[in-house]
């Protein structure tokens, strides 16, 4: 049996009579905790009050803990201190206006390069897209190729492409390499595109040439026979006054006079150039496999029809006056390197390094002309493009003698462009005369500039600090100076602070060389001398053809701004590729540098094959 109590602190309270204590046990129980009371009330009045108030301390139950008040009350204080403070700050930078801080100017490089990429758009012919972002031009030449007599059945159209300058013929060889420079740039330096906001556009104008040479050759075949090589006539030597492009001056939307298309069949320089165009433009754009493809196969049929039709395009015909092609030699190196990049073909890389081809091309003579690239010699193009390849894959034998002689002629080029050597003279503001004095000296200027920059960016990837002019050592920034003190002075760092680049600061020339830019758009239809009141009134142009680089000045820093004077006046579809390419190479953060990798994606693994072993020694 038995009894259940409460317990006074709130448990329930068991009593078995079996386990109850005796009378005896619960007395002898009750003496103790008497002695035990006795013992302490003596202790404490034997220590006194001094001490027993020293002794005795104050406590807090926290139910899982027992801890000191004085700490309690301490860490109490702190955690409101704390609360109070974060709260102050929060206020404080919630109620203090914030000063966000705006991102750098885009340079000068990064505004002319904007620029500069609209001048494509302005002479683009044929059907226009319908974001140009030129109001004053439009459909123009939509007839090209359609009702030419004697041209293969393989051309069917010639609409569309590029005008080549002030005029609104289409010079397909320095066509072509403008856009090589452009696919080289895009190359190089697409991280500079897309961070200027550029990429998307300059891809678009490099499709539209590489569309329009699509079309004038049978570009679905192996084989070839023929190549169109210009649309539009300009030769005015005979006293003719036969409408044609250089005679009249008409916008081109208002053309009705009849434009020839001019084949060659021996025409290896046109040909090789126009392969490097379109190989150099499938690597751009790899992502597209379709199109990267159909364009490394048009390259590989211009290039064996290059190799196997000797001649130049220009020999007996009016293009030798505009753009003479004095030698293909250089353009079976620069469009076999670019096979080589763009297929991984190593045919292409040993034809590219023959040490014949290099030989005819003139890489061993120098002459006054050496190290300056251009539409008609591509020979410095090709000896930087290769020495890149040493520099990053080494392939090493059978290619690594004639490469290591690129490699060396390329850092004598670029001493050759430094002030402190006598290969090229300069004018007293400063501008490098790589044509020795001649008229239009920009464009090979400009070219100079992007090479100078890429190949410091080439050694600065290599962890190259560098290179040597005979004893003397000179840093990548070497380089980088002279790229810019070039630019620096197109864009009006110069004895007239005049900007070259139309549209771009506050003064620059009014009277441009071209037909466009200078008729007016006013729903007046001007024929072939009614545009000539255009041509020689000392009026600005009613249009500014945006982005376009003229001509330059002359080797004393003179500019006449005269719309007839083409010498000074004129732009040109190479001297702007090369300029976007100069540009970009120099806009932005430096150490974004160069893409290494991409020009290599069609390149097989190098595994260098061992030199043949000597010859059994013979006593």
């Amino acid at each position: 049996m038995s009894m259940y109590g409460r317990d006074p602190w709130g448990g329930p309270l068991e009593i078995h009579a079996t386990d109850s204590a005796t009378d005896d046990e619960r007395s002898r129980n009750l003496q103790e905790l008497d002695r035990a009371a006795l013992d302490e009330t003596q202790q404490s009045w034997l220590l006194g009050a001094g001490e027993q108030k020293k002794k005795k301390k104050k406590y807090v139950d926290l139910g899982c803990i027992i801890v000191s008040r004085k700490i309690f009350i301490w860490t109490l204080g702190t955690l409101a201190v704390s609360a109070v403070l974060a709260g102050l700050i929060t206020l404080i930078v919630k109620t203090v206006p914030r000063h966000h801080h705006k991102p750098a100017p885009p340079d000068n490089y990064t505004l002319a390069l904007h620029k500069a990429l609209l001048f494509f758009n302005a002479q683009k012919s044929g059907k226009l897209p319908r974001h140009n972002n030129v109001s004053w031009r439009g459909n123009s030449c939509m007839d090209d190729g359609k009702k030419s007599e004697g041209t293969s059945s393989a051309i069917k159209d010639l609409i569309g492409g590029y005008y080549d300058a002030g005029d609104a013929i289409k010079f397909h060889f320095p066509k072509a390499f403008a856009m090589t420079m452009l696919s080289w740039s895009v190359i190089e330096y697409s991280a500079k595109y897309e961070a200027a906001g550029e990429l998307a556009h300059v891809k678009e104008l490099i499709k539209w040439g590489t569309d329009y040479f699509l079309k004038t050759f049978n570009h679905t075949a192996d084989t070839i026979n023929s190549i169109a090589a210009q649309v539009g006539s300009g030769d005015t030597s005979d006293g003719s006054t036969t409408p044609n492009d250089h005679y009249c001056w008409m916008r081109p939307e208002d053309i009705d006079y009849t434009r020839p298309v001019k084949e060659c069949s021996s025409c290896s320089d046109l040909a090789a150039e126009m392969a490097a165009a379109l190989a150099a433009a499938s690597i751009v754009f790899k992502d597209n496999r379709a199109y990267s493809q159909k364009l490394v196969h048009g390259a590989t049929t211009l290039y064996g029809f290059s190799r196997k039709q000797r001649g130049r395009y220009s020999q007996g015909n009016e293009a030798s006056v505009f753009y003479n092609s004095t030698s293909y030699w250089d353009e079976f190196v620069w469009g076999g390197a670019w096979m080589y990049f763009a297929t991984g073909n190593s045919s292409y890389l040993k034809l590219a390094t023959t040490p014949g081809l290099a030989k005819h091309a003139g890489a061993f003579w120098g002459g006054p002309d050496y190290g300056v690239l251009s539409w008609d010699n591509k020979l410095t193009g090709a000896q930087v493009l290769l020495s890149r390849l040493r520099l990053f894959l080494s392939p090493g034998y059978p290619y690594e003698e004639i490469l290591r002689t690129f490699h060396n002629q390329t850092g004598i080029i670029m001493c050759s462009y430094l002030p402190m050597f006598t290969s090229f003279n300069r004018t007293r503001g400063g501008l490098i005369q790589l044509n020795h004095g001649r008229p239009q000296p920009l464009q090979y200027v400009v070219n100079a500039a992007f090479l100078a920059a890429l190949y410091s960016d080439y050694l600065d990837a290599a962890d190259t600090p560098g290179w040597y002019c005979g004893p003397n050592f000179f840093s990548t920034d070497v380089l980088r100076n002279f790229a810019k003190t070039q630019i620096d002075y197109i864009l009006g760092k110069n004895p007239r602070k005049m900007s070259y680049i139309v549209g771009f600061g506050n003064h620059y020339p009014k009277h441009v060389h071209h037909r466009g830019a200078s008729v007016p758009k006013n729903k007046v239809k001007y024929n072939c001398k009614g545009g000539w009141r255009w041509r020689d009134t000392s009026k600005p142009n009613p249009h500014t053809i945006v982005g376009a680089m003229v001509a330059g000045p002359d080797k004393h820093d003179g500019f006449h701004d005269v719309r007839t004077n083409y010498n000074y006046t004129e732009p040109t579809l190479a001297g702007n590729a090369g300029l976007v390419a100069a540009l970009v190479a120099l806009s932005g953060d430096k150490s974004s540098g160069i893409d290494k990798n991409t020009l290599f994606s069609a390149v097989p693994p190098m595994f260098p094959t061992p030199p043949p072993p000597p010859a059994p020694w013979k006593p």
